[in-house]
């Protein structure tokens, strides 16, 4: 029997019809009875651009199925920061809960049924922030239930609620206050992480990185929030290209492939962060050496994104 998603899907789109287009495909074969799109504009010296958009704009057409579609399109550029956190603000003033994709976050198909029985799972229990569909262990597998617990959030492929997504603040007003009380030692417990994070949330509280994600992460950290990642990894990013925003560097990252999850769900028997599958992410994606070319890498994107 083919299973029936209920919950509302939100897809995150800009210039890329191709990629829109393979996202878009498997949202259809989940057929959610509400889509949520939201729309970066074109930039006005960008020659092409607006075609782009027009063409990626116009995949939702394809809406087959009995679906609410609504929209919410920006005639401007807002850039990733502003349109993401803005059309997410949106999505979670619009619906109580969603599953969001990005324009080039490919999922595979069961990746729909994982995060609505979870949302459904975690609906009224505030230590869950998000379920990510994301597993960047690189096949190292760390629990035999289907799922576990961890501080890191992954945006390529997730879920939650208006009652998480409340406490977002894209500004991170509250950053200084913790870097300087030290509160940041007091959650990491790690000399290297909180060098690598304190990096991170300046660079992106001083407006070096034009980004919403990192923010969501301090987000869930001041609320002691815990983010659900799957045992197999149900997201494929398929957007390392020069044309990206942020991905434009092909990386181990790139193109994970995907394995179908299994129902029914396997839940752990107890609620605890597994340090050793985030001592890997940390060591993996975000201490110094890594750190230090990614937010080059960002800062140099993000320079030719506003003036090429």
């Amino acid at each position: 029997m083919t299973y029936q998603l209920t919950t509302p899907v939100a897809l995150l789109i800009f210039n890329r019809p191709d990629t829109t287009q393979r996202v878009f495909a498997e949202i259809a074969r989940a057929k959610p009875p509400k889509l949520l799109v939201v729309a970066d504009g074109p930039r006005p010296d960008k020659h092409g651009e607006a075609e782009k958009c027009l063409a990626t704009r116009a995949i939702i057409d394809q809406v087959d199925w009995p679906c609410e579609v609504l929209t919410n399109f920006s005639e401007t550029n807002l850039g990733c920061k502003r349109r993401v956190s803005s059309g997410l603000d949106w999505v979670f003033h619009t619906v109580e809960e969603a599953i969001i994709l990005e324009d080039d976050c490919l999922p595979e198909p069961t990746f729909f049924r994982y995060c609505e029985e979870l949302l459904e799972t975690y609906r009224h229990d505030t230590r869950i922030m998000a379920i990510s569909g994301d597993n960047f262990q690189l096949g190292r597998k760390r629990t035999t239930d289907s799922y576990y617990f961890s501080r890191y959030f992954h945006c390529w492929g997730w879920a939650s609620w208006q009652r998480a997504w409340q406490h977002y603040d894209a500004e991170m007003k509250l950053w200084p206050q913790i870097k300087e009380g030290g509160w940041l030692t007091d959650l990491l417990a790690d000399t290297q992480a909180v060098k690598s994070w304190s990096q991170i949330f300046q660079a992106v509280y001083d407006g070096q990185i034009n980004t919403w994600d990192f923010q969501w992460t301090l987000t869930c950290w001041l609320q002691h929030g815990l983010i659900i990642l799957p045992n197999e990894n149900l997201i494929s990013n398929i957007g390392f290209t020069a044309e990206a925003t942020h991905t434009t560097q092909n990386n181990k990252l790139a193109n994970l492939p995907t394995t179908t999850m299994k129902f029914p769900l396997q839940h752990p028997l107890f609620m605890i962060q597994d340090k050793h599958a985030d001592d890997f992410t940390q060591k993996q994606q975000y201490n110094a050496v890594n750190l230090l070319a990614r937010t080059k890498a960002k800062i140099k994107k993000i320079l030719s994104y506003h003036e090429v």
